[in-house]
């Protein structure tokens, strides 16, 4: 298609709401699939290394009783 003018080619022919929208939401998911999944994986890490020093403790505990 070959549009006249930039107010010709954001209506799409009529189609620009429904276009747009649909770009405006995938663009939303996306973004916030990513804002999740960082948050997942800082969480993830947080939780590892209080496991890892909580065990590096009580081995350093079980090596001083010994």
């Amino acid at each position: 298609m070959i549009w006249s003018s930039w107010s010709e080619f954001f209506s799409m022919g009529g189609y620009g709401l429904y276009v747009w929208g649909s770009y405006i939401v995938t663009f939303v998911c996306i973004a916030g699939e990513i804002f999740l999944i960082s948050n997942r994986r800082r969480t993830l890490e947080r939780q590892f290394s209080l496991t890892q020093d909580l065990d590096n403790k009580e081995e350093t505990e079980n090596e001083t009783t010994s």
